[in-house]
This record gives structure tokens, sequence and C-alpha cells, in this order.
């Protein structure tokens, strides 16, 4: 599979993150945005599965919080990604590397800009935490895990892509029948 990868920092600002993610939807118009956060706690790599819309009471490093805590009024409690993490997960073996599965984010600036991408992107983002770099954990190590990751999450996104598109044609197509002639679940 060939990928153009695109790399961009983000800063620790609720209204500067708001501004990026809806531009990088704008204009590159990814097949996936995979964001990368830092948990400085995580001794492990963990693979967000949904984003949260309400919760962010922590300032930003300027001292910003969204109001009322919430990162977009009016939207869903809740945006799943359309990649199923708990699949990638059990996909995943890199040697010295713990990788697994999460439901919950935090309700910082990560889960913050993850929510933003899985709005604008129609569920095609994904979040991947990782501990700090250490002796034990170096960059060499985590630049191997992040390839093998999102290379799964390439594949699992372009499968769910190519079995909603099937879906959809087959339900389409056999418009004689009372109930459709597939389900499709993303």
């Amino acid at each position: 599979m060939e990928v153009e990868l695109r790399t961009l920092q983000l800063p620790v600002d609720y209204r500067e993150v708001k501004q990026r993610v809806t531009r990088i939807w704008e204009e590159f118009q990814p097949q996936l945005a995979v964001h990368v956060g830092v948990d400085t706690s995580a001794k492990a790599i963990f693979l967000e599965q949904c984003g949260k819309n309400r919760g962010y009471r922590d300032r930003d490093i300027r001292g910003f919080q969204p109001e009322e805590g919430v990162c977009l009024p009016g939207g869903r409690d809740v945006i799943v990604s359309r990649v199923n993490m708990k699949a990638v997960c059990k996909h995943i073996a890199i040697e010295d590397v713990e990788v697994t599965f999460s439901g919950d984010a935090g309700r910082y600036i990560c889960d913050y800009t993850y929510y933003l991408s899985l709005h604008h992107g129609n569920g095609h983002a994904a979040l991947i935490h990782v501990p700090p770099l250490s002796r034990g954990f170096p960059a060499s190590l985590l630049g191997k895990a992040l390839q093998v990751i999102i290379q799964e999450m390439l594949e699992a996104s372009g499968k769910a892509q190519a079995h909603s598109q099937d879906c959809r044609e087959l339900n389409r197509t056999d418009s004689t029948q009372r109930e459709p002639v597939g389900k499709c679940l993303l």
C-alpha cells in the first residue's frame, strides 16, 4: 500500500487545535487522520476508540477552557472511530511494546483534537496515546511501533470503507425486496 504521510505538530491550545484540525480536513481530505499524543503516565501504547464532546474542564497552555467544557456545541456526545481499535490491537505484535485498547482518551487536548477530527472526517480518524520517550522506550522503537500500527489502521480503514460501499451497493441494487439485502454497522 502506498501512503502519503504528512506530519503536523499541534499546540496544547484548544482554539488553535480547532482551527488546524478543521484546516487539515478541508485542505488535505485524508483517508485517515492519525493523531499521536503523549500520556506521561502510560507504560503502553493505547489505541483510543472514541472521542467525547463534553467534560473539558482543564485549561490549556494559554489559560483557555472551552465554554461549558464542550468541544463542539450541538455535537454528538461521543463519536466512534470507523477503525475498530480492538481488532487492530489483536493484529499488532511488536517486540517489547504493549499495544492495548482504550475507550476513554481523557478530557484534554488529545481527546478534544480527536473528537474534532472524528467529526470533520466522518469517523475516519484515530488517536494513539504513547508513553514518553525513555531509555526503555526510545524514539526508534516508537517509530517502528507507530509504523506498524498506522499500517494496520489503514488496512482496517480500507476494509471498512470497502465493506460499507459493498453494502450500499447491495441495498441500492436490490430494491425489489422489502428489506435490505445487507446491513452495515460501522
